[in-house]
């Protein structure tokens, strides 16, 4: 069995120098390392030829962000199992065993994700990923261990391994069977919720996203697009849609995209009146590109599989939030899964 761990690197020396040593102590009797680059402008690449030269460069001709990125890198790398992993994260002993072991014993589990933690603050899940993702029914993602910006400490709560409904790009192991014959991540994503999207396609193929307690990594995160940006701020809004379009069922398009058109908005007045001018603008243009692109994500829908909405969650996470303070997953009414 073959395991390739594949960084997607875009001017990220300085994590490299950070990180690599430690994921090479700790992977290389498992795996195959490999830098795939996307056409970084800081020294990344000769940093690497000099004080890596193991390690295998993939060079990008361009910046083409995370999904076409990975994407392109894939293309050329052969093994049984892809490990997608952010420069920005430090590993652990023992972390690649645990999840492949699981993935092994069920030839329907197509991806997982370690135990997210944070690099600043280790006592706490990170942002991006926690203890496994989920989404609520109209579109919004959460994890256990973190909804919006509450963020829980890890005292064992989510040790038990868990179907998911989707896995941190950041760190996210695949079959590479099933990649390649999903068609991959969605380039027209370019980065964020491009791994939900994939994670929502591969369960409306029959197949299962877990969560593997047993391997624990830890994460920066915002390490290309920190938390502020108004950029991140149009992608998620945008890909959102993309994602909502994409997958779900007929008779939910309609209610789902409506509710959303009316929080959208409140959200767009929010940031006008908190934020400034940049994030309200944002969500503008990621409305009307979401509108540019209709016809191409209509084609894109009409090929794909679509309809599930197990582990979904059956409420309006935003409501949950907000409203109701409920700033846990274990706050939530559990019972209000989908579970068809």
């Amino acid at each position: 069995m073959h395991v390739a761990v594949i960084i997607l690197n875009w001017n990220g020396r300085k994590y490299m120098e950070q990180f690599l040593p430690t994921l090479i102590q700790y992977s290389k009797d498992e795996a195959e390392i490999v830098v795939a680059d996307n056409a970084s402008t800081d020294d990344s690449v000769s940093f690497l030829r000099s004080a890596y030269p193991d390690v295998r460069i993939i060079q990008n001709s361009e910046n083409c962000g995370f999904a076409k990125g990975y994407n392109l890198a894939l293309r050329q790398v052969e093994a049984d199992y892809y490990i997608l992993l952010n420069s920005d994260i430090e590993v652990t002993e023992n972390w690649i065993a645990p999840v492949i072991e699981l993935m092994e014993e069920d030839e329907l589990i197509a991806a997982c994700q370690p135990k997210i933690r944070s690099f600043h603050e280790p006592k706490k899940f990170e942002y991006a990923g926690a203890a496994g993702g989920f989404i609520d029914k109209y579109g919004y993602p959460f994890c256990r261990g973190r909804i919006f910006l509450s963020i829980e400490e890890d005292h064992g709560q989510y040790d038990e391994t868990s179907e998911i409904f989707w896995a941190t790009g950041a760190c996210m192991f695949v079959k590479a069977k099933l990649f390649h014959q999903m068609g991959g991540l969605d380039d027209d994503f370019f980065a964020h919720m491009e791994e939900i999207d994939f994670c929502w396609r591969l369960k409306n193929n029959g197949y299962k996203i877990m969560y593997c307690p047993h391997s624990t990594v830890f994460h920066i995160g915002g390490g290309t697009l920190p938390k502020a940006s108004w950029r991140k701020t149009y992608l998620n809004f945008r890909n959102n849609f993309f994602l909502l379009y994409k997958n779900l069922p007929d008779d939910r398009l309609i209610p789902v995209f409506t509710i959303r058109l009316l929080l959208d908005g409140i959200a767009a007045m929010k940031f006008l009146f908190q934020a400034g001018f940049k994030d309200f603008w944002a969500v503008t243009q990621a409305h009307m590109s979401f509108y540019r692109s209709f016809g191409k994500i209509k084609q894109k829908r009409k090929g794909l599989k679509h309809g599930t909405m197990k582990d979904v969650y059956g409420k309006n996470i935003v409501v949950e939030y907000y409203l109701k303070g409920k700033r846990k997953y274990s706050q939530l009414n559990l019972t209000k899964f989908y579970l068809e």
